[in-house]
């Protein structure tokens, strides 16, 4: 038998069928205006309480009848798997857990109820597939806001084996869906404790005991000074011009390649360096700071700590003078919930946020002792790290998910059924 695999048509193997959605599950079997009911609670299940790609549903949101938008009218109970027709392959799908039964969900979302021969959790799995999101992508409709219909949910073809093999393949995913699950609320609950670190030593410091409140920087030990960021370091602007892209040639850091203190070298352009009329006064030097300079993520930064030839484009630089300032203590500083308001606050133009020189020049930091500094950018680093693990480890699990899907999904891989 055969089943569509990207644009050409794949063995399925013996035993397995293929099906359309329409045969092997209910769509849409309930419906109720919770308006009717006008002071009786329930939960309500917009698409943005579906996590993208991973099948979890967020925070619900809890309402009364009169309160109910006009897309609350599909009934969901436990089992079914919710399908978001708007933009399919952004991947909002998810199946209901057992305390959202008989609760309301968006008329965005197909609600697929098995009629017994699929398992609800491999029907969700194959549905992250390629194959089906590559179905979805041919048959929707609408440029501005691209969705299916009900008719076309009903066309899906999905794989189908035995359903013993159906329930062995979800229980395998099901099983990495929760170390995936597992490792991200461990890089969360990681990711809050350094916004807590951060803000009580970029606050209170190490050891202190006497504080005062400075304008424009907050609370801040005694003992620590006060300054302009250009007081510390030379400020200057990236390559402005347009760059001739050249392969090989030098890479060019612009604004979509930093993210809070990163630099993502795989999204990194390259340059031909005869396209930079300045020379070397272009270059990066290592532990210079990246500040994006406009657009939505004004203000993000990135820590140039490498031994690269690399300019900068279009955004502003600052080059810190390390007898005074750690190079990494300021940017994390300048990360900060505060300091990122500032920029945002003395950004702000009539239709895109900016920052130029002068604004950066005179934006207003504290100043711990060198040693102190250092001190808070190794708690800080420390904490840095065990993100990052946590973060290959999630990598790792979802490179793993993605094969699996491929064999088993696929019938490559067959699994034994006891």
């Amino acid at each position: 038998m055969t089943f569509f695999l990207d644009t050409k048509i794949a063995d399925v193997p013996e035993g397995w069928k293929i099906a359309e959605l329409k045969d092997i599950v209910d769509i849409n079997p309930e419906s109720h205006d919770p308006t009717q009911r006008p002071h009786e609670k329930f939960s309500y299940i917009d698409i943005d309480a579906v996590e993208n790609g991973s099948g979890v549903i967020n925070t619900v949101k809890e309402l009364i009848g009169k309160d109910a938008p006009s897309r609350a009218r599909r009934v969901v109970q436990t089992d079914d798997v919710i399908m978001s027709e708007v933009r399919p392959y952004l991947k909002a799908f998810a199946l209901v857990p057992k305390k959202l039964n008989n609760q309301i969900c968006s008329t965005g979302f197909a609600v697929l109820r098995s009629k017994g021969t699929v398992d609800p959790r491999y029907l969700l799995n194959v549905l992250f597939s390629n194959e089906v999101i590559n179905q979805c992508n041919r048959m929707m409709v609408g440029a501005q806001y691209p969705a299916l219909n009900d008719s076309q949910v009903k066309k899906i073809l999905i794989p189908l084996p035995p359903l013993p093999e159906q329930s062995r393949i979800a229980t395998i995913l099901t099983t990495v869906d929760d170390a995936i699950q597992c490792s991200r609320q461990a890089a969360a609950e990681t990711e809050r404790l350094k916004a807590g670190v951060m803000q009580e030593l970029m606050t209170k410091g190490i050891g202190h005991t006497e504080f005062k409140e400075e304008e424009n920087v907050g609370i801040m030990p005694k003992e620590w000074d006060i300054g302009k960021l250009g007081d510390f370091g030379e400020i200057k602007y990236g390559f402005a011009q347009p760059p001739n892209s050249k392969e090989n040639g030098i890479p060019m850091i612009c604004a979509k390649d930093i993210d809070r203190g990163s630099i993502d070298w795989n999204t990194v352009n390259e340059i031909d360096p005869k396209s930079i009329s300045h020379g070397k006064d272009l270059y990066l030097h290592k532990w210079d700071i990246i500040i994006v300079r406009s657009g939505v993520n004004t203000g993000d930064i990135g820590l140039f700590n490498y031994d690269k030839i690399a300019v900068a484009g279009y955004d502003l630089v600052f080059t810190p003078n390390q007898k005074r300032i750690d190079p990494t203590f300021i940017s994390k500083y300048l990360l900060c919930s505060h300091r990122q308001s500032h920029f945002k606050a003395i950004g702000v133009r009539s239709a895109q946020s900016h920052l130029n020189s002068e604004q950066l020049f005179n934006t207003p930091i504290i100043l711990p002792p060198l040693k102190e500094q250092q001190h808070i950018t190794s708690i800080l680093t420390t904490i840095d790290h065990k993100l990052s693990l946590q973060r290959q480890r999630t990598a790792h699990y979802e490179h793993l998910k993605q094969g699996l899907m491929n064999e088993l999904l696929t019938g490559k891989r067959r699994v034994m059924v006891t």
